[in-house]
Formats: structure tokens, C-alpha cells, sequence
């Protein structure tokens, strides 16, 4: 499960590119009962998501030239240059290059080499988020990938992941846990797409799990302000009760009710 203690590899940060920030920041306001809070006038229209005063997640405007909103994960590491160097012998991408975010931390973005965005996080003053697994925070991770064989070697390459193999819907499913943390660092699924997700326009991605006190209400309150449904909510026995949706602007976006979860 994600937890707050930080180890190599595991995620620690997760932020919105968006064209619209503050009607973003509408829409999980509403859903989430999050709070936008401005980053500064020298952070180029970055903010952070709270609840309850703790970070939760975070925001910006898109940067990147033809960039789509979307989540993006970051995973901690303790040497941003030398997990660069990582990506690229691993055949992925760097599409930023590792940079110092004032005292924060620094950080880099990349590409795997089937076309999914992420980033890593290397700590500073910012350790990361404050809050994760509670209602209306951050609970999981999912790739979606058109080669599930080449995904799994190429993050174990760049993160030294344990990976575990479950029989769990018809394409397999495979949970990645921080190394050494054995189930209880498991932090992420990946997937491999389906050819009815791609004839339908699905793509290589991350995308987030946000735990909620009672899906259906949440993903009704998601339709009602402009959410496009992916799949209703629908039961997964021992995990829980699910849905996803794209926002407004287009991100994707999951909301579990676990059978274990807060």
C-alpha cells in the first residue's frame, strides 16, 4: 500500500497538467472537498491540492506542446541524474531534464518506451505527499501499456520494482512493489491494453486510484459536473468498488471504495 515513508522508488508525488486550473481546481473541490492553494507567483500557475491542511496532490498548467490533461506520478529517487541516465539505457525518454525546484527537491520527466509519461522526485525540503490511502487521497497506481513484458523489465531496469504476476482478468495483471517491501510496498498494477481498449482510443498511461468513502456518489457528482464515463462503478471482489472517468479536460481518473480501504 502507498504510505508517507518514502522509499527508493515508490511514489511520492502526483501532479494535474490542465488547460484550465482554476475550473479544475473546481471540479476536485467538488468531488474530493480539496483546496487549491497557489504555489507562488514565481511557480508559473502551480498549486497544491490540500485536505485538511495536508498536500494531497498538484497542479499546473500544461507546458509541454501538444500536451493532453493528464495525472502525472513521480517516484522517488535519491539521485535524480543518475535515474535519468537509467531511463535512457533502458531505452525510455527524457522529456525534462533533471532540474532543482527551488529548495524542494529536483526532479525530471520522462517517456517509457511504449509512450507513458512520469517523473520522478528527488527530496529536498519537500519529502513529498503528506497524505495518502485516506478518503480522498491517493491510493494506487495503473499502467496501461501495449507491451506489458517489455513495461515490467523496463521499470524493474530504472527502480529495482518486485513484481508479481496475478491471474486477474484476461490479460494478467502484475502489482509492483518498492524493492525489499515485499506486498506491503505495493504501490502500482500494470496492464496491458486490450485490443477493444485501443479500437476505442485508449493509450499507453498512468493514471491515479483516489480512495472515497462511497464510489457511486462520487462518480455521480463526477458525471454531474462534466466527467465522461470509462467504466461505472463495478464491484472487484477483495478489492473493493470502482469506477473511472475522464474530467473535464480530459485526464483519467479512478475512484475505489476498497474492501480494505479508510
Amino acid at each position: 500500500m502507498l504510505t508517507t515513508s518514502y522509499v527508493a522508488g515508490a511514489p511520492n508525488w502526483i501532479d494535474l497538467g490542465t488547460p484550465d486550473v482554476e475550473a479544475a481546481a473546481g471540479f476536485y473541490e467538488a468531488l474530493f472537498g480539496w483546496e487549491l492553494e497557489s504555489a507562488g507567483p514565481e511557480a508559473g500557475g502551480y498549486g497544491f491540492f490540500k485536505l485538511d491542511g495536508k498536500t494531497v496532490a498538484a497542479v499546473g498548467p500544461l507546458t509541454e506542446e501538444g500536451a493532453g490533461s493528464a495525472w502525472t506520478p513521480y517516484f522517488q529517487t535519491a539521485d535524480a541524474d543518475a535515474t535519468t541516465k537509467a531511463v535512457e539505457q533502458a531505452g525510455g525518454r527524457v522529456r525534462v531534464q533533471p532540474d532543482d525546484v527551488f529548495t524542494a527537491g529536483r526532479m525530471a520527466a520522462y517517456t517509457d518506451p511504449a509512450g507513458a509519461d512520469f517523473a520522478v522526485w528527488q527530496p529536498r525540503d519537500t519529502a513529498g505527499l503528506e497524505a495518502v490511502t485516506d478518503v480522498n487521497t491517493l491510493c494506487w497506481l495503473e499502467l496501461y501499456t501495449t507491451n506489458a513484458p517489455a513495461a515490467k523489465d523496463f521499470y524493474r531496469s530504472v527502480f529495482s520494482w518486485d513484481l508479481q504476476d496475478m491471474d486477474f482478468g484476461p490479460t494478467g495483471y502484475t502489482i509492483a512493489s518498492s524493492p525489499g517491501g515485499g506486498q506491503d510496498a505495493s504501490h502500482s498494477g500494470i496492464m496491458q491494453l486490450g485490443q477493444e481498449n485501443l479500437d476505442a482510443g485508449s493509450r499507453p498511461e498512468w493514471h491515479p486510484y483516489f480512495e472515497v468513502a462511497d464510489c457511486d456518489v462520487v462518480y455521480a457528482r463526477a458525471i454531474e459536473r462534466g466527467a465522461t464515463t470509462l467504466f461505472p462503478p463495478m464491484d472487484a471482489p477483495g478489492v473493493g468498488r470502482m469506477a473511472m472517468f475522464l474530467d473535464p479536460y480530459g485526464a483519467v481518473v479512478g475512484i475505489i471504495k476498497s474492501d480494505s480501504g479508510a
